[in-house]
């Protein structure tokens, strides 16, 4: 049961979202690896806005997923890629649909 969420806004340099929108995409096969993990979306809400929404059953899987390998490489290429800090919430989920697959 999903509990736990992190959501992550990023605002990307003007001629990095090209590269920005890459590495969301890029980083799929490591959220797959997260045993922790029970969703992850990346996501595009604009032409320089991104993000990323995850969701854990404990705080040990989101913990885990904050100092995963996803993280670390958010963080290490923040500075070339991002206009801004990442802006990181973290949520606690209330209500949910369940997957009907």
């Amino acid at each position: 049961m999903e509990k736990f969420g992190i959501l992550a806004l990023l605002q990307a340099k003007p001629g990095k979202e090209a590269t920005v929108e890459e590495f969301l995409k890029s980083a799929q096969p490591l959220a797959m690896q997260e045993e922790g993990t029970i969703r992850w979306y990346a996501f595009k809400t604009g032409p320089l806005t991104f993000g990323i929404f995850d969701t854990f059953a404990d705080e040990k899987g989101r913990a885990a997923h904050l100092n995963g390998e996803i993280a670390k490489a958010l963080m290490a290429s923040a500075e070339e890629l991002l206009a801004t800090s990442p802006r990181i919430e973290m949520l606690e989920i209330l209500a949910s649909k369940p997957s009907k697959v």
